[in-house]
Order: structure tokens, then sequence, then C-alpha cells
């Protein structure tokens, strides 16, 4: 009998994420029945992809709003996704990562007894306040999963010394390589205006700081180095597309509008930023996908974090945690930007997030899973 699957997702890197799964389980139609939801706890960024990817959500829960918090976020979710289970009555529900959106999703799932599938299980900061609310996100979503589709070894260790059972824990390697391959592939211009300004032939930094956990002092300090590493490197350039929280718009203008090579963008879709990642020297963020994509094109980067829940890409020296220390963050860019031995040393080394495959190993750990 063919199993019904649904898949749920809220954000943009969710979507991106999820879009290898989706087709793969779309062109399986022997086995599956492939139903997409999305709640929208990002709008506008979410949207961009579901249309890049034509990807047609079955179910829209189009919950944000302005200014919302983590409650409304998880009891909205909790209860119009419940209304669905029970409407469709899924054999599995795949949620991916660390979202409010997943957790919302598995506890759901939790409560009308349907088993659920973890895309990018077993990730761990040990801090559970950074990044926040992600790290305790994943770990409430792991005690309610039934299959977990680790990323890495070190992630189904994790996972194990949870006591959880590995006979349903999978090591695929990360969808986000798949769908960076996939999207790679794409000839198209770019599409945002500022980035037509950029002058390439110097060395663009790309950054990205967003995290709640970033809010305040920290991103001032982010935003201070920033114009500081500007005015003392003639040969750079800076892009950094802004999120459009007052908390982060607000703060990121303030320090850097109107300096000459510092381009501030609206949020870029998902191929022009993955276009401009590719033409950029270097990358400093707080983000967490970053941590594995920009290894996968050669690009150092630097994390704007305390801990990091990818601690294998700093094992492999691909990924460098330097915190949010204005003078920290001058001296680690310009490191990279002056020391030719330091800057190959982290671009050359070996990604250990995967070969862009983990689509089809999930796909078959699924298939094995209704076999059993």
């Amino acid at each position: 009998m063919m199993k019904k699957i649904l898949v749920i997702f809220g954000t943009r890197p969710e979507a991106v994420k999820m879009m290898p799964v989706i087709y793969r389980l779309k062109n399986n139609r022997r086995e599956f029945t492939t139903k997409v939801v999305v709640t929208a706890q990002h709008r506008e960024m979410l949207d961009q992809v579901l249309k890049l990817f034509a990807i047609k959500a079955d179910y829209d829960l189009n919950i944000m709003k302005a200014s919302q918090s983590l409650g409304y976020i998880t009891t909205e979710i909790l209860n119009k996704f419940q209304a669905i289970l029970k409407l469709e009555k899924p054999d599995l529900v795949l949620v991916h990562g660390d979202t409010t959106t997943t957790f919302a999703s598995a506890l759901a799932c939790y409560y009308e007894k349907i088993p659920v599938g973890h895309v990018e299980a077993g990730l761990r900061s040990f801090d559970r306040f950074n990044p926040y609310p992600e790290e305790l996100n994943r770990r409430l979503t792991d005690s309610l999963c039934d299959l977990f589709f680790a990323h890495t070894v070190s992630a189904k260790n994790n996972l194990e010394k949870e006591n959880i059972n590995g006979k349903h824990i999978y090591v695929t390697g990360n969808t986000v390589i798949d769908a960076l391959f996939m999207a790679l592939k794409l000839k198209t211009a770019f599409k945002n205006k500022e980035l037509g300004k950029i002058d390439f032939n110097k060395k663009i930094i790309l950054v990205t700081a967003h995290r709640r956990e970033n809010w305040g002092k920290p991103l001032e300090n982010i935003c201070t180095a920033l114009k500081k590493i500007k005015q003392a490197h003639v040969g750079i350039e800076i892009v950094y597309p802004v999120h459009p929280n007052p908390n982060i718009k607000n703060a990121v203008f303030r320090v850097l509008k109107n300096i000459k090579g510092v381009h501030l963008t609206k949020p870029l879709d998902y191929i022009d930023f993955i276009k401009l990642m590719n033409k950029s020297y270097l990358v400093l963020t707080d983000s967490g996908g970053l941590q594995e994509e920009a290894p996968s094109l050669g690009k150092p980067v630097l994390v704007l974090r305390k801990v990091t829940e990818r601690p294998e890409a700093v094992i492999a020296r691909t990924v460098k945690i330097i915190g949010t220390d204005k003078n920290r963050i001058y001296k680690e860019v310009s490191i990279l930007l002056c020391n030719k031995k330091a800057y190959v040393k982290m671009a050359n080394a070996i990604n250990p997030y995967g070969d862009g495959k983990a689509a089809i190993r999930i796909i078959k750990a699924i298939s094995n899973y209704f076999k059993e």
C-alpha cells in the first residue's frame, strides 16, 4: 500500500533543505503520496523559495504576523496543524531542523500518535540559550521523533547518548548540499539591483547576522567591527542582506548606512544569495546552514557566535568561531584578508557535510522503515 507523507516547514532555510526531499518523494509515486504543509513562520522569504522551486503547498497555515512571539508561533501551529493531521491521517510526517515550526509540528504529531521523521537530527551546541530557541527546539523535537536523519556521525552519536534507538538513526549527509548543487546549475543573472553595484574585482565579504541572542549590544559590536574593517582595507566590499525585523534592521542601518563599499540589501532570494556566496572571498555569519554551504564552495566561514552545533566544521577547519567582540572580529577578518596561507588553509579544507545525495538516502531509509 502507498504511504501518505506530510512534509511541514515554515522558514526559508527549511524550505531549501526540504526541497530535495520533496522532489524525491514526489518522484516515487509508487510508494508515496506526498503533501506539503507550510506554516509561513517567515512569509515573504519562504515564498521566494516556494516560487523558485515550484513547490505548491497543499496547506498554508499563514501564521506570520508583526512582532510575533515564540509562544504565539507555537500555539498557532499546534492548533492549526493538529486539525490537518486529524483530517489527513498521514503515515509519517517529516520535519526539519530546529525552528519553532519544527518543535510545534512534532508535538502535534505526538498528540495524534503519528510517527515523525526528523531531517537534520542530532545537532547540539549543549548550551540551551545558544542558539536560542533552536537548541531546545531540536532537543525537544528529537525526543518526540521516530526516524532520525543525522547529517554526520557526530550527530548520530549525540542521539545515541540521549538513549535514542540507533536502529532508526541514519547518517545521510545534509540536504542543504543537495539543494546547493541543484541551484548552482541554474543560469540566472542577479535579480537584486544592488548586487549590480558591487565591484567583484575586490574581495567580497558576505555577512549575515540576525539571531536573537545577538540582538542588542552583540549586533552593535558586529556592525562596528564591519565599519572598522571597511575603513582599514581598501580592496574589499561588504555585502550584508539585512533581516527585516526592526531589532536587526534599525541597529544595522544606524551604524553602517551610507558607508561607501558597504551594501545593505534586502533579504536576497535563494539563487541570488548562493551566487553571491560563490563570488565572495569569505563569510561572516551567525547562521547555522551557512556553516555547511559556504565550505562546499571553498569559502572560509567566521562564526559570530559563542558556540556551534556543527563542531565537525570547526574540527575540519572550514569554520572558526569568533564570537561578537568587535576587536576579535576585526583581527580574525584581517588575518584572512592579509595572510594568504591562513586563507588557503581554511578555503581548501574538506567539507564534512555531504556529497549531494542526502535526499536519496533519506527516501531509502523511509522505504525501509515501512517494510519493517
